[in-house]
């Protein structure tokens, strides 16, 4: 079974409240959401509460979440030093904004420094989303050449320049050696597809024809060193790349903003010993607050080193003498202090004796527990994923890269996601699992007979249709 099935927008949920809310809530907002990721049929489940690796919601029901806020929330909701640390601190400084430099932007980068190995210095942005917009300018600064490289299937933000290719059609996605470049969007300009090229993930050979071909006007290609979190980059195929842009002159910047301190205290790049030349960072680092961060090499990060001839915002006849030679770069809440504040903490938690050891091995133990009971009903079900995030797949065929993903039986992964949202299990349906040092061994059983009773139900709603689940 290939592709997502129709499903039909049927109260399949039946939580009054959060259907209440949702029909409210479009009166006031497009779509009834803020944010298109938080939609699915037939109403997203609209929250009241979160306490550790819980979630309620509205009619007053309990998950098991394994969203964390997509990943963000690596110590569970609310967690008491996170809490404590931000309250305490706000009520020192006397303030929530400063709007100056502080000590806080030092010692987070100090932080930083230390953890990734491609950082040398730091700029702070309040997204991932403006970490990696900021790269395209560094790179583009730095090399004097206006391309882009990303591949299919990995998503950088929503700005023009990468959200093309991340989710294509078969139709639409051209060959599988040359991928074609598909908008995401409307809005987007051709000149903006014009200048991003699209490239196979884990095929070194058709990505080095690319780039060979493309070498002279390329500045970067970014890339999820693990595609949305849990298809990794075969070692081979990293270190190729790494190589091959040095040769090329290409900068090559990994979007660490899923995989940075969930696969590892120094992230995929410190796993994979690759060390690219720009890192995006965001998700993690702000302990539950809006963050992002960019960080790299020092003779491109200085690029954007200011000085009082290369600020635009200063009125007089020096304002734009030099502003051309630098990377603008600036934003009112950049470095907030309440948000490194609440990241540092998050990260002093990680770098405590076993804790990440842990994290890894409850995800692991929850991986492998899935396995095993699938495999007992003969479905066919992988996990795959690195360190503290995984992905559930219905396929027995090797995932490697976004078309993969048309041969998993997605339709049987969306009804039982469905069935956990009854189940109280929390999680988008079709999206990745992430784990928080939260997580209680209770929870994991609970989780696994969750999918063992939500397994059951699919299977007895398709023999009462005289269909077979897979």
């Amino acid at each position: 079974m290939r592709g997502v099935s129709s499903v039909s927008k049927t109260d399949r949920l039946n939580k009054t409240g959060s259907k209440e809310m949702f029909a409210k809530a479009n009166t006031v907002i497009p779509g009834g959401v803020t944010a298109n990721i938080k939609y699915f049929d037939p109403y997203p489940i609209f929250m009241k509460y979160a306490n550790g690796s819980k979630l309620i919601d509205v009619d007053h029901m309990e998950y098991i979440d394994y969203s964390l806020c997509y990943g963000a929330l690596i110590t569970g909701h609310g967690h008491s030093r996170i809490t404590e640390t931000t309250t305490k601190y706000m009520q020192s400084i006397g303030t929530t904004i400063f709007g100056t430099p502080h000590e806080l932007e030092i010692t987070m980068a100090e932080k930083l420094i230390e953890h990734y190995p491609g950082i040398d210095l730091v700029r702070y942005t309040n997204s991932g989303l403006e970490a990696t917009l900021l790269a395209i300018r560094f790179a583009r600064a730095f090399t004097n050449k206006a391309k882009i490289a990303k591949f299919e299937g990995h998503y950088h933000g929503g700005h023009n320049q990468f959200l093309v290719s991340v989710n294509p059609a078969e139709e639409d996605a051209g060959d599988a050696k040359r991928p074609t470049t598909v908008p995401e969007s409307g809005g987007i300009l051709n000149e903006e597809r014009e200048n991003t090229i699209v490239l196979p993930f884990n095929d070194f050979p058709a990505t080095e024809n690319i780039l060979r071909e493309h070498a002279d006007e390329l500045a970067a290609i970014i890339l999820e060193p693990v595609q949305g979190g849990f298809i990794p980059a075969e070692a081979d195929f990293i270190h190729g790349l790494r190589a091959l842009t040095k040769e090329l002159n290409i900068l090559l910047v990994f979007d660490e903003v899923k995989t940075g301190y969930r696969v590892g205290l120094g992230g995929a790049q410190k796993k994979y010993g690759v060390v690219p030349d720009l890192t995006a960072l965001g998700k993690v680092i702000g302990g539950g607050f809006p963050v992002g961060a960019l960080g790299g090499r020092e003779d491109i990060m200085n690029l954007s080193a200011a000085s009082r001839d290369s600020d635009v915002f200063t009125v007089g006849d020096r304002s734009t003498q030099q502003s051309d030679q630098v990377v603008f770069h600036s934003g009112t809440y950049n470095g907030h202090p309440i948000v490194l504040a609440a990241g540092l903490e998050t990260i002093h938690m990680l770098e405590e004796d076993n804790t990440m050891n842990k994290l890894i091995a409850n995800t692991n133990y929850l991986r492998e527990s899935l396995e095993n009971m699938y495999a007992s009903y003969d479905v066919h079900m992988q996990t795959i994923g690195e360190g503290s995030i995984f992905n559930i797949i219905f396929s027995d065929q090797p995932v490697r890269n976004y078309r993969d993903m048309w041969q998993a039986n997605t339709a049987l992964r969306q009804a039982i996601d469905e069935q956990l949202l009854n189940l109280g299990i929390f999680l988008k349906p079709l999206n990745r699992y992430s784990m928080s040092i939260a997580h209680t061994a209770e929870d994991i059983e609970k989780t696994v007979s969750a999918h063992k009773q939500a397994i059951e139900n699919v299977l007895a709603e398709q023999a009462s249709l005289g269909k077979v689940a897979w």
